[in-house]
């Protein structure tokens, strides 16, 4: 019989006990090996059960156990131990009380949180990059509050039916049988959030706390009394539904988040935050409310948006135009129009922030992405080469601007070295004297060290890794084909498959179509050669989901599944379904290859090639992400890109015929090639040199600590400016000044510019004097920037290598014209050429094309 109703019921901890509690609500456990190897000291047999997690291992003993294990002293003393020391970290100065001039708090929103496998709340790489995120902050003692969503079936748990088709489930969380905590009124009653919908209707949410080390995750749950059916199922799942389904969550995410910060900021006393950082678009609507907010306390509607904008930080994660959310107009103007508008806040200059209202864009829709550009006076993507993309792919918000000029900088994106890299990797290092302290804090590691460590000792570790992830994949290849239909006597192969001796690639991740799951498959008999090879084989192991409104995305992984069932090759290659946190804790440190073969340039970053790196793995990609960024030819291998080759099968063709040669020639010849002493020195070079080298640059710490030096310091300084003043004041003026600006732009003109004499062979050191005659209508000289742009000039007269040198202003005349002078020395040979801009000046802007005005000499 299935019951109606379920919940958890939660143990009551013996006195001597109680600190476990702490330590099992803290999410620190997820990647603090000491507090996972007390527990599960507390009963073996159960911690296993209790898939690694402390809150459902104390769920399963029963209270004759805890009270047996209250009365053993020294269990106790190491309870109590285990408790100090965790205070010891949640209070203690870190490297973010040392920084000067740094917010007092930030507040950081993601759709989706991939913290443990014990919180199912993400699907991919934005919600584990998110994840990485809040617990390097923690680490660094960097004052972040996480907002999200609380989804009650989170993302789907993924099967396989007989015919290697996806299969999804959701199965339902009861948030009190999770590391969670509800955040309450002062009366003991659920605080609750609200966001207005159209109709009169209101959405209501509870409020989950999560405690990820020192940093609260604030997650919003829909699915509560008082609220209708519609607007219970809300945060039902997540990337699940209709569009209006998705606004809802969205709104919710961005307003109602909003909400539950100022909300636990009365009952708990928290700092309010003074920077926002939206993780994508998703949670764009949080600007809208922040407007609201001083909107209601006297700004108006452009003043209110200056002193939002200062403060706001964005996140594209987005390589092209189709993964971006966009909305109907209608849809806007029925959800923040109508019965549902809020005074002050016109549905116009809404709809205005997400509007695409630029060459190529649908005058139909709302984009988030465009609106969170507009919103946040910083921006970045998370690899240089995304920041390219992303400069190229909104070009078009900046007119009359280089793409080069486009405000999104870059902020590689980095992993959080505790939770992804195996144990055995630290205390290998450990033994070198590379790692600080106990070794609890893999974030403390002088990757140098691995320089150090005797070649047998590093061949030794990697190959029981690769053995532990061979006995790992067979139990779950195992369970799959149980799940699939087959019986326990057609599965006598699979103890045999794979082998802990031979060269193992790993593939795994989200499945859309640009990440060509399949590319390997291009030709499946030269891929069996590699597999079944004699003296160098090859095994791969697969795993990865696909959206499951995402047919295409199924039919990838179907061909991969029917071409790994196959008897010839079974024992070299597997899929292994649901790929999630704890299956990619075993995966990245037992690869020795870390395959990526996205359609360039379409890949934002790829972090999980980061995580095999820091367990002593080597890369194999395309140039795309952060391998464009760090690939140096010792630490891994490039698979050549047919980049200029329009038909994309051919494309396909070109680049699946490298990574074979690649594989054959290069990859396993070396892996194979072993010395007298049976030992592969070439290879085991290149793990050194890799922990060596990318062991510094792909941390999450260091992600983090950019985001602070580069990011959150200049909003905080410039929020305080605009945000912080008596009355607003430097909001109110910044507002007017763009104003004034805007409206009296369309005479701002070039109308002339002379050089002095040139020389007819002019030569390095010869001066070149310029006077630009400028036209700026109503506008002050001190309103401006003129500039000399300067560089080398191509075939088709266009600049590169581009240099600014300002005109000083040098006489004023009647209407409104001006000259501005500025005499240059010729530093460059070659073909040389120069311009003249005007462009808006004003302390308060970030970037020289924030109000995307500019006038050029010549246009």
């Amino acid at each position: 019989m299935r019951a109606i109703r379920r919940f958890t019921v939660r143990t009551v901890l013996p006195e001597p006990l109680a600190p476990l509690g702490e330590l099992a609500l803290n999410l620190r456990w997820s990647w603090h090996t000491p507090t996972r190897d007390l527990f599960a000291s507390l009963d073996p047999r159960k911690w296993e059960a209790a898939r690694h997690e402390p809150a459902r291992m104390l769920g399963l003993l029963t209270p004759e156990e805890l009270q047996v294990l209250a009365e053993d002293a020294a269990l106790v003393r190491r309870v109590r131990a285990a408790a100090e020391e965790l205070h010891g970290y949640l209070t203690s100065d870190r490297w973010y009380q040392r920084q000067q001039d740094v917010p007092a708090s930030i507040a950081y929103f993601s759709p989706e949180f991939g913290i443990a496998a014990a919180l199912p709340q993400y699907s991919g790489g934005l919600g584990i990059l998110a994840g990485d995120h809040l617990k390097s902050a923690s680490d660094l003692g960097v004052p972040v509050v996480g907002v999200g969503l609380f989804y009650k079936t989170g993302y789907f748990k993924q099967s396989l039916s007989r015919d290697g088709w996806q299969q999804e489930t959701y199965p339902v969380l009861d948030p009190d049988g999770l590391p969670l905590s509800l955040l309450r009124e002062e009366d003991g009653a659920p605080a609750v959030v609200t966001v207005g919908l159209p109709g009169g209707r209101t959405l209501r949410a509870h409020v989950w706390r999560a405690q990820v080390g020192r940093v609260p995750l604030l997650l919003l749950d829909s699915d509560i009394p008082g609220n209708d059916e519609r607007a219970r199922t809300v945060t039902d799942r997540l990337y699940g539904g209709s569009k209006e389904h998705r606004l809802q969550q969205e709104m919710l995410l961005g307003i109602g988040g909003v909400r539950a910060l100022r909300l636990f900021s009365r009952l708990t006393g928290a700092p309010e935050p003074e920077v926002f950082h939206s993780n994508e678009g998703h949670a764009g609507f949080l600007g809208l409310e922040r407007i609201r907010e001083h909107v209601e306390a006297g700004l108006e509607f452009d003043e209110a948006l200056e002193a939002v904008r200062a403060g706001t930080v964005f996140t594209t994660h987005t390589p092209v135009p189709a993964g971006i959310d966009r909305f109907g107009r209608d849809q806007i103007e029925t959800y923040f129009g109508g019965d549902n508008g809020v005074d002050g806040v016109p549905v116009g200059k809404v709809l205005a922030l997400g509007a695409e209202d630029f060459d190529g864009g649908d005058p139909s829709v709302f984009n988030m992405a465009v609106m969170g550009l507009r919103l946040a006076q910083r921006a970045n993507g998370v690899s240089r080469l995304h920041g390219v993309v992303s400069r190229d792919m909104f070009e078009g918000l900046f007119p009359g601007f280089d793409a080069t000029e486009t405000p999104i900088s870059s902020i590689t994106n980095g992993v959080h070295a505790p939770t992804w890299v195996d144990d055995r990797v630290v205390a290998l290092l450990a033994e070198q004297g590379g790692v600080v302290g106990d070794g609890s804090d893999k974030g403390a590691v002088d990757w140098s060290a691995v320089e150090r460590v005797p070649d047998e000792a590093l061949w030794a570790l990697r190959r029981t890794l690769r053995e532990q992830l061979v006995q790992e994949a067979r139990r779950r290849l195992r369970r799959s084909w149980l799940r699939r239909g087959a019986s326990p006597a057609e599965l006598g192969w699979v103890d045999d498959a794979l082998d802990p001796d031979v060269l193992t690639i790993g593939f795994a991740r989200r499945v859309p179509t640009y990440k060509r799951l399949t590319l390997m498959l291009r030709d499946p008999e030269r891929l069996k050669a590699l597999l079944t090879h004699p003296t160098r084989p090859v095994q791969l192991l697969i795993a990865g989901k696909s959206h499951p409104a995402d047919e295409a995305g199924k039919r990838l992984i179907q061909q991969v599944i029917r071409f790994a069932d196959q008897h010839d090759v079974r024992h070299r290659i597997a899929f292994l379904p649901n790929y999630d946190i704890a299956m990619a804790q075993s995966l990245y440190p037992g690869c020795d290859v870390w395959l990526n073969n996205p359609l360039r340039p379409l890949e934002a970053c790829g972090t999980s090639g980061m995580k095999a790196a820091l367990n002593g793995g080597l890369n194999l990609s395309i140039l795309d992400g952060w391998w464009d960024e760090w690939f140096d030819g010792e630490n891994g291998w490039a698979i050549p890109t047919a980049d200029g080759v329009d038909d994309p099968d051919h494309r396909d063709d070109l680049e699946a015929a490298a990574l074979y040669d690649l594989v054959e020639t290069s990859v396993a010849a070396r892996f194979y090639d072993r010395d007298e002493a049976g030992l592969p020195r070439r290879w085991l070079q290149m793990v050194r040199h890799t922990l060596a080298t990318l062991g510094p640059k792909v941390l999450a710490d260091r992600m983090v600590a950019d985001y602070v030096g580069e990011l959150y310091a200049p909003a905080a300084v410039a929020s305080r400016e605009l945000d912080g003043t008596p009355d607003h004041a430097g909001a109110r003026e910044l507002a007017a000044w763009k104003q004034r600006v805007l409206q009296g732009w369309h005479a701002v003109r070039v109308d002339h510019v002379e050089s002095g004499d040139v020389a007819d062979s002019p030569q390095v050191g010869d001066p070149l004097r310029v006077d630009a005659y400028v036209s700026l209508g109503g506008l002050d000289p001190d309103d401006v920037d003129v500039q000399l742009v300067h560089g080398r000039v191509n075939d088709a007269d266009s600049l590169t290598d581009v240099r600014f040198e300002p005109l000083a202003h040098a006489e004023a005349y009647e209407g409104g014209r001006h000259r501005f002078s500025a005499t240059l020395e010729l530093r460059r040979t070659g073909p040389f050429g120069y311009t003249v801009r005007v462009l808006p000046r004003h302390d308060a802007l970030s970037s020289v094309a924030e109000l995307g005005l500019v006038a050029n000499a010549g246009s």
